[in-house]
Formats: C-alpha cells, sequence, structure tokens
C-alpha cells in the first residue's frame, strides 16, 4: 500500500511537472521576439517528461501483468529485481511480489511431494488399482493390478478385450458398490468393487481388483477339516467299542467255549475271524488318528530363518533316501543371507515333503535332478522344488491339494494339503505348475 500510495503521488507530480512546463512555455513565448525557439526547446522538454510518465507507468503495469500471468499459469519462477531503477517506493511492492510468488512456488512444491508420495503407496500396494473416466481412458494403475492380469500396461479400457474379453465387460459395466467375481485365464480369482467419483468436473470410475485365491483355499481346507473331524469323530465313537467287545469275546473263546467244546478247528475259525476283525477295526483307528494334525494343526511360531542354513538341514536330513533314489540335487539362494520370517520345524516338514515327492516323480529317468531356489521379490520369499521327473496330469493337478486324494499307491492324500494350510497359516501361498514329460514345480510364498 505504501508503494501504491507513493506511485499515485510521483504520477501526480509529473503530471504537475509537465502542467507548468506547458505555462513556463507560454509564458515565456509571450514575452520574446523569438517564440518559435522557445516553443520548440519547450515541446522537447515536454516530450521528454511525457516519454518518462509513459514509461514510467507501463513499466508499472508490466510488472503486475507479468505477475498475474505468473499466477494463472502456475508460473513461478519468476523473479522480481529489489531495486531503486523505478524508485524507492517500489523496492517493497517487487519484495511482496517475490515473496508471494516464493509462498506459490512451495505450496506447488508441497502438492508434488504429497502427489508422490500418494503414487508410490498406490503402487506398492497388494491391491490392485484402476481408475478410467467415461471415455476408457485408463488414468491410473498400479503394479499389482498389472501383476494381476499379466500385462505391462494400459492406456485405454479397450486393450483388455483381446486377453481379458470378460474383464472388460465386468469393468464396463460394473456398478459402485457392487463386488464382482472374475477369474484370470491363469484361473486365477481376482474380486471385483468399484465406485465413481466426481473429478474436476468429469466422472471417474475407481476399479480394486484383489487376489481372493487364499481367502478361497482357506474356506476350502476349513471346509475339509470339518467334514475329516466329523468323520473321525464319528468312525472312533464306532470303532472303539467294537475292539472292546472283540477283546472280550476272545476272553470268552479262550475261557469257556474252547473249554467245553470238542470242535477245535471251528474254535480256531473263530479266534481267527476275531483276530482278523481286531486287526481291521486297529488299522481304522490308525487310520483315522492318522489326519489329526490337518484338524489340529498349531500355529507358527515365527522366527528369523537363515534360507540357506534351513534348506541344506533338509537336504541333511533327506540325503540317504535321495542317494538310494539315484537322486542328484543342487541348490540356489540369493542372496545367500537371504532371510525369512516363518515356523522354522512348519516349514521343514512342508519342503520334506516337497522334497520326497519330487525324488518319487521320476520313472525310467537316468539324470534325476531335484533343483530347489530361493529369491527375494518386492513383498515375499520364494523357495522352488522343481524336478525333471514324469509331470502331474493336467486332471490330476486340480486336485492334488484336496485332503485324501493321491496318485500314489502307498499315499494318504494328505501331505501336500497339509502343507497347503501351513503356507496359509503363514500369510503365505503354496502353488504348483507342471508339464508332462518335463516336470513339477512346487512354489512357496512366504
Amino acid at each position: 500500500m505504501v508503494g501504491l500510495r507513493h506511485f499515485s503521488i510521483m504520477i501526480m507530480l509529473r503530471i504537475t511537472v509537465i502542467i507548468l512546463s506547458v505555462i513556463a512555455v507560454a509564458w515565456l513565448a509571450s514575452g520574446h521576439t523569438n517564440s518559435m525557439l522557445i516553443y520548440v526547446l519547450g515541446a522537447i522538454f515536454i516530450f521528454v517528461q511525457g516519454s518518462l510518465l509513459y514509461q514510467y507507468v507501463t513499466n508499472v503495469n508490466r510488472k503486475l501483468t507479468y505477475f498475474l500471468e505468473s499466477v494463472r499459469y502456475s508460473d513461478f519462477t519468476i523473479n522480481f529485481r529489489s531495486d531503486n531503477k523505478m524508485g524507492r517506493t517500489f523496492k517493497e511492492l517487487n519484495q511482496q511480489f517475490n515473496e508471494v510468488l516464493h509462498a506459490f512456488r512451495q505450496a506447488r512444491a508441497e502438492k508434488e511431494a504429497n502427489l508422490q508420495y500418494l503414487n508410490t503407496i498406490v503402487q506398492h500396494i497388494g491391491t490392485g488399482l484402476i481408475t478410467f473416466d467415461s471415455t476408457g481412458q485408463v488414468n491410473l494403475i498400479n503394479n499389482a493390478a498389472l501383476r494381476m492380469l499379466g500385462i505391462y500396461r494400459l492406456h485405454q479400457l479397450g486393450e483388455l478385450k483381446d486377453k481379458h474379453p470378460r474383464l472388460f465387460e465386468l469393468l464396463s459395466n460394473l456398478d459402485s458398490g457392487v463386488r464382482e467375481l472374475y477369474r484370470t485365464p491363469s484361473d486365477q480369482p481376482l474380486a471385483l468393487q468399484g465406485a465413481s467419483i466426481q473429478l474436476r468436473g468429469m466422472w471417474v470410475r475407481i476399479v480394486v481388483l484383489q487376489n481372493i485365491q487364499t481367502e478361497l483355499q482357506q474356506q476350502e481346507v476349513e471346509s475339509w477339516q470339518n467334514l475329516t473331524r466329523v468323520l473321525r469323530h464319528e468312525i472312533m465313537n464306532s470303532m472303539t467299542p467294537i475292539v472292546s467287545l472283540v477283546g472280550t469275546m476272545r476272553l470268552i473263546v479262550n475261557e469257556d467255549i474252547e473249554k467245553s467244546t470238542t470242535d477245535q478247528e471251528a474254535v480256531n475259525d473263530l479266534k481267527e475271524a476275531l483276530h482278523t476283525l481286531e486287526k481291521r477295526s486297529k488299522g481304522m483307528m490308525q487310520f483315522v488318528n492318522a489326519y489329526r494334525d490337518f484338524t489340529t494343526l498349531p500355529k507358527p511360531v515365527f522366527a528369523n530363518l537363515n534360507v540357506s542354513e534351513l534348506l541344506h538341514e533338509v537336504l541333511q536330513l533327506l540325503q540317504t533316501d535321495l542317494t538310494q533314489s539315484k537322486v542328484l540335487w543342487k541348490l540356489s539362494v540369493k542372496p545367500e543371507t537371504l532371510i525369512v520370517k516363518a515356523d522354522a520345524s512348519q516349514i521343514q516338514q512342508v519342503l520334506i515333503n516337497l522334497i520326497k515327492n519330487a525324488s518319487e516323480a521320476f520313472s525310467s529317468q537316468t539324470n534325476r535332478l531335484i533343483t530347489l531356489s530361493a529369491y527375494q521379490t518386492d513383498n515375499a520369499v520364494m523357495i522352488e522344488v522343481e524336478d525333471n521327473g514324469d509331470g502331474i496330469e493336467p486332471e490330476a493337478i486340480e486336485n492334488i491339494f484336496i485332503p485324501f486324494y493321491t496318485t500314489k499307491k502307498t499315499g494318504s492324500g494328505i501331505g501336500l494339503s497339509l502343507s497347503r494350510q501351513i503356507l496359509q497359516q503363514h500369510n503365505g501361498q503354496l502353488n504348483v505348475s507342471s508339464e508332462v514329460g518335463k516336470g513339477t514345480v512346487f512354489t512357496l510364498m512366504i
């Protein structure tokens, strides 16, 4: 305000000088004979004063114009010189302009920093996120969504038609608050949920993609656990009195019937029948008890484990079995100091089960090899157990994690389902990929 007040005073002074100059020229010209020269000199003086006034005003207007344009176009790189070229009174005004522009620059820097912060969070969360407008233009897609869909970029929603036609249809018609289920070509279940917001006068749709494979597997395991628990309870309740009655019948035969009859052959047949019945009853009870771990798996006790040491310990335990099966093994851990937070005994049990299965996956192969690999991804530790055996048939691979399902003659069908349950309690996953005639890879993601 001080600068503007002085600006008005300077304008008035300059106009006053011009008016006084005109009066002086007229007075001097009226009293001298060489009036033409006085008029010429006066005109030059008045013109110079008018030019200075014009320059003074336009410089001020130019500064104001630059300032307003910088605000309008968000160009805050302009800097006004705090000098006295336009008079001492405008030094404060220049300083105020610079302070305002500095405040704008700082506000924009904070806004960009917050935007970068939010973008970093969005790109690193495990939940997929896609935003697009009414024309199908994708404004944002994070890394998790790209991984789930198996693509490396997405600019237009229509680009999904070739690889994910069903997903394109769901996204185009997904209503706010509605939850849909979509399965990728790799049979990965994704839950979709959308919401619409108005942003800068345009409607933008936000869609969240969540991998619910773990949840579905957990529900499946819980269902099998409940079924197994019920069957075990009923079988044990039925078999226990049968075994007791068999013992009582054997005592009766030995103490009463055998002494009171001469038909020894019939007594021997009765003893053999009771023995067979007792043996089968106890075998059934042992069979049921074998699945106790599946329904009563203890909670994991987490600790930081060195993956290389963990794998070496498992291989040392199985060295004799691998040698007898003529199976070679290869180990790769990157980095060698890789650490995983897990329950040592439970993860060892999973690895032992997988390596044993791999050693039994060979038929006529001579170069039998099991490869153990461990490495770090963005948010998990991956451990792979790979063999170059016979592979698993496509129709069987869908069922290998189902309790009691087995492709081995002496298998119980509980190992892989128990292993997957252990990984789920570690908030991880156990996945498999196989090709008949080339081998199988089991992947632990922890």
